[in-house]
């Protein structure tokens, strides 16, 4: 197999983690009225117990995933994530209660908040500096595919089976869960993994032939070795990492308080109160996958071009004006299919900006010892707040207007300019190396422990 071929693969296995990422947390939109209405539940118990049950799985696979990253290594943990998610598609399928459907979701929200920190860690550790980041951003491509296909499942199911659809639009998810954790057995170890944590220089040598043809390999395998102390959590902690810890907290935040995970996981809900007809909500959220593919498409090819920070300026002021149009037409009764035409575009600001930008920057801004805490934490936050929004999202819109929800988001988002204007670096054609010695003061003085 070529050097090229070989780190495509690696990096297509890899990324297959956020199709499943992308299809687990959105599947559960077609089945959550449904389910409400079966076992006759109350919004509170619904928001809790069904709607954001897999989404505090998330939170602590994303907060605890650098755990097994790195004491089972990257392609292990991945592989176990297959299984989670296979388990969980199973679960949800066959429950014959809330209680087991609501457990079988959450170990699904375990394998999404791990292969948040698993699999752009790995692409990160393999890939070369110069198109790092359109390769992380496969990973975000790959959880956008795989909301299209939970859209036009859910909806072609919703169609043609007639008696506990449901449970088929949760349970399909079995076969791609199955054929990713066989496909992802092939893949090599990160070798930077293998350096620091194994201490094994000859196969990390060798992955780095492999994937990176180009580079000097001894030169890069000597910087690093220079990172081969590992710090612990008290170590990641402290006033050194301040500013990495900053970047990643803040850009995790802003990314949910952009209201993108209310609007994928009650999208059928915010066109119904816009006046949508019931027959036709399923089919209109269709196109919200639809154009979160292709302009993710347009931000992986934009990331190592145009660099990290411009595509968050695109995005943030995209959102802007899109939460605000969304907010008009809700204030003003706008016709349906203006809210619909919004939420588009605010779906597409997302995918060229957060969307694109988010995973592959987080991986980037921690050094080589806490990569796998600065992971967790980034990630961690992310889903902590993901899963606050899918909490009390039935209470807010019961409670709410769409108007008030929709201005409240765009008001964040110009916060989020301001981030992006003051704080945010530009990591794009540098090393991770290179980056740690950037980031990082350079006579710090550390307070923290060592393994």
């Amino acid at each position: 197999m070529s050097n090229q071929r070989s780190l495509l693969v690696s990096v297509i296995a890899a990324s297959l983690a956020g199709f499943l990422f992308g299809f687990d947390t959105i599947v559960i939109s077609g089945a959550d009225q449904p389910i409400q209405r079966l076992w006759e539940m109350s919004d509170l118990f619904h928001g809790t117990f069904i709607m954001s049950m897999a989404l505090w799985g998330t939170v602590i696979g994303a907060l605890f995933g650098g755990i097994p990253c790195d004491k089972l290594g990257r392609r292990r943990t991945l592989f176990w994530i297959g299984i989670f998610y296979l388990l969980s598609a199973l679960g949800s399928a066959l429950a014959p209660d809330p209680y087991i459907f609501s457990f079988s979701r959450f170990i699904g929200g375990l394998g999404v908040g791990a292969s948040s920190v698993a699999a752009p860690i790995y692409i990160s550790e393999i890939t070369p500096a110069g198109n790092r980041g359109r390769l992380v951003a496969s990973y975000q491509f790959n959880i956008v595919f795989g909301i299209l296909i939970a859209y036009i499942s859910n909806y072609l199911i919703g169609e043609l089976v007639e008696v506990n659809a449901w449970r088929w639009m949760l349970g399909v998810e079995a076969i791609p869960a199955a054929i990713y954790s066989l496909f992802v057995l092939g893949v090599p170890e990160s070798p930077r993994w293998l350096a620091l944590r194994r201490d094994d220089d000859e196969g990390a040598r060798q992955i780095l032939k492999q994937l990176n043809p180009k580079a000097n390999i001894e030169e890069l395998l000597s910087e690093i070795k220079k990172s081969s102390k590992r710090a612990t959590r008290k170590a990641f902690l402290s006033k050194k990492y301040s500013f990495p810890i900053l970047l990643a907290f803040l850009i995790a935040f802003f990314n949910q308080l952009s209201g993108i995970n209310f609007v994928l996981y009650y999208a059928p809900r915010i066109f119904a109160q816009a006046g949508l007809a019931a027959s036709e909500v399923l089919g209109a959220s269709v196109p919200i996958g639809i154009v979160n593919l292709i302009f993710t498409l347009f931000g992986m090819y934009l990331i190592d071009k145009m660099g990290r920070k411009k595509l968050m300026y695109i995005g943030s002021i995209g959102y802007i004006l899109s939460l605000a149009g969304v907010s008009w037409a809700f204030f003003t009764g706008a016709e349906g299919a203006i809210v619909v035409l919004f939420v588009n575009a605010f779906i597409a600001s997302h995918a060229i900006g957060q969307g694109a930008v988010i995973w592959a920057f987080i991986s980037e801004i921690f050094p080589n010892s806490v990569r796998d805490y600065g992971m967790s934490l980034g990630s961690g936050t992310h889903w902590v707040f993901a899963a606050i929004i899918t909490l009390v999202t039935p209470t807010v819109l019961s409670t709410f207007s769409g108007g008030t929800i929709f201005a409240f988001f765009s008001g964040m988002m110009v916060l989020q300019l301001l981030f992006v204007w003051k704080l945010m670096p530009e990591t794009k054609g540098k090393t991770l190396e290179e980056l740690e010695k950037e980031l990082l003061p350079e006579e710090a003085e550390f307070e923290g422990e060592w393994e």
